[in-house]
């Protein structure tokens, strides 16, 4: 085995490359040599890599398919984290659950009761998170997702039960631990199943679904709303239906290959190679292990030879940058305003004095929708960095020019466009939270996938937590009273996160897990990912020259 650093040749079989800065300048190859310098670097040809979009969804459709149903689980993680934030405004479940009374006589939820409620969400998804990464490394992707349904189903079922909010406060802990853990666990899985030329499309999928679910319960709390206000405990009691067909999901769905060849499992591997491609024509089980098998032997070979095959190596050199590249994304969105718009969305738009705060976020939901259906189609073609860095300017956007209405004198035009840079505000996060879901999932190389995912994903808890507890001191009339004005404080700590993502963030459309490895091995910059020839992309050149020659 052989690097592919800077300054370093590759082994005996491939002719000498050299790089200079992130020009990677390499010699003249013989139409034989290119196979072996594909080698090198855990790279060989599929016979897959230049069927269209549609051809290869049509091409893989079990494969496809495990990857849809796989990401129906993000449908309760957004109604989870949606109800968190929608049903603090429900009547019925203030009353039942207020801790305080005004001047007035009116019950309200204290800003501290909302702030522990949210931190302890954000508390349990980072144990689920870390936690969930060893599990999966050490027992697999199908152990995890039986581990996280069971924290979800704990979560509902004290949700069921809880009638006050220090019981809450423990459904709130499960459904963080549970949404951690799927958070950690699923993406990584599609990551591994589908097919490298849809990849992006799949794993947008967690998004739509998550979307979806959201959009589900603010719907629900509406619709409750105008026929018994008080009504808080029918959209508790749907998350059942959600529950049993995950149960149902992670029963039939097969293990990940890429897991098991990692682990030494060959025969399992193969067995679900040839599970999930049993309806590809002539797929050879053999050869595609040997693929797959070549990339982690190079893997394991630039670990050895660095020192760093402990999982900590996410935190050095190349594996460190891929981290703070999974991340990057994902955590921008709570510095940009995802407690303000999102977490506590419907609180908020209260707060501020519109009359009907559910069906504004309904209609931001349904945007979102709209957001990453389009994303689920078009970003294989057009890519995810574009995607990723234009949502999160446009996030930045928003909150300025929503800090700019709280210093400008009120009037009937002040709610007009503040729904409407709410609405530019939701696009963005749809667009972001697509693309940012997706780093997390593909970004990591296959060895240390598990653990770059479940840290990558707590980083993003970690900050959401902060954001939980600040937030509603900042938009509550009994404490800050900042109302607007809030959106400054959201541009100002999201400026540094716009600027990073132009340059941190690359293009990893219709990469694979191994051109992946070479692109960041090699040190390229972000904004070059694309332009960057691979030595797949080589090989596969020299022989389209050959046939033509022929």
């Amino acid at each position: 085995m052989a690097t592919t650093t800077d300054s370093k040749t590759p082994n005996e079989k491939a002719t000498k490359i050299e790089s200079r800065q992130d020009d990677h300048i390499e010699a003249a190859l013989k139409p034989d040599e290119f196979t072996a310098d594909a080698a090198a670097k855990g790279q060989a040809k599929t016979g897959y890599e230049t069927i269209s979009l549609w051809g290869t969804v049509k091409t893989f459709k079990v494969a496809t398919g495990c990857c849809f149903a796989a990401s129906f689980s993000a449908g309760a993680d957004g109604y989870q984290m949606a109800m968190n934030a929608s049903i603090i405004a429900n009547k019925g479940f203030v009353r039942q659950f207020a801790t305080s009374m005004d001047k007035n006589g009116k019950l309200f939820l204290e800003s501290g009761t909302i702030s522990s409620w949210s931190a302890t969400q954000n508390c349990g998804q980072v144990m689920g998170q870390t936690g969930i990464s060893f599990v999966n490394a050490r027992f697999g992707r199908k152990i995890g997702m039986y581990v996280l349904w069971t924290l979800i189903m704990a979560s509902v079922l004290v949700e069921t039960f809880a009638r006050n909010w220090k019981v809450w406060l423990v459904a709130k802990l499960f459904a963080g631990m549970g949404v951690g853990a799927m958070q950690a666990t699923i993406l990584g899985y599609i990551s591994e199943v589908a097919p490298v030329r849809v990849r992006g499309s799949m794993l947008m999928l967690y998004s739509f679904w998550w979307t979806l679910g959201s959009f589900c319960t603010h719907v629900a709390l509406q619709r409750l709303n105008r026929r018994d206000a008080y009504d808080y405990l029918t959209p508790i009691y749907t998350q059942w239906a959600h529950v049993g067909i995950m149960a149902i999901i992670y029963v039939c769905l097969p293990e990940s290959p890429a897991w098991c060849a990692s682990v030494g499992k060959e025969e399992k591997a193969k067995k679900y190679l040839k599970l999930i491609h049993r309806d590809v024509k002539d797929y050879d089980v053999e050869y595609q292990y040997q693929v797959l098998a070549l990339n982690i032997e190079h893997e394991r070979a630039i670990a050895a030879e660095q020192r760093n095959e402990s999982w900590v190596a996410i935190f050095k050199g190349v594996d460190g940058r891929r981290t703070i590249t999974a991340l990057w994304a994902i955590v921008s969105q709570q510095f940009l305003g995802l407690a303000l718009f999102g977490t506590f969305g419907t609180y908020f738009f209260q707060q501020a004095g519109l009359a009907d705060p559910f069906k504004i976020k309904a209609i931001t939901s349904s945007l979102q929708i709209l957001t990453v259906l389009s994303a689920v189609v078009f970003v294989d073609r057009f890519g995810r960095r574009l995607m990723a860095c234009c949502s999160t300017t446009l996030m930045w956007i928003a909150c300025l020019v929503v800090g700019i209405l709280g210093v400008a004198p009120e009037s009937n035009a002040t709610t007009y466009i503040f729904v409407l840079f709410a609405c530019l505000w939701n696009i963005g996060i749809a667009g972001n939270g697509a693309a940012g879901w997706g780093y997390i999932g593909e970004i990591s190389s296959q060895r240390l996938r598990p653990y770059t995912s479940g840290f990558a994903a707590s980083a993003n808890s970690i900050s959401g937590l902060i954001m939980s507890v600040l937030t509603p001191y900042m938009v509550n009339t009994h404490k800050w009273n900042w109302r607007y004005k809030t959106g400054f404080f959201y541009a100002g700590v999201g400026a540094i996160w716009v600027i990073g993502s132009w340059l941190i963030i690359p293009e990893t459309a219709g990469r694979s897990a191994a051109e992946l490895d070479e692109l960041f091995e090699r040190k390229i910059k972000a904004w070059r990912f694309k332009k960057t020839e691979t030595a797949t992309q080589r090989l596969l050149k020299s022989e389209q020259e050959e046939i033509e020659r022929s």
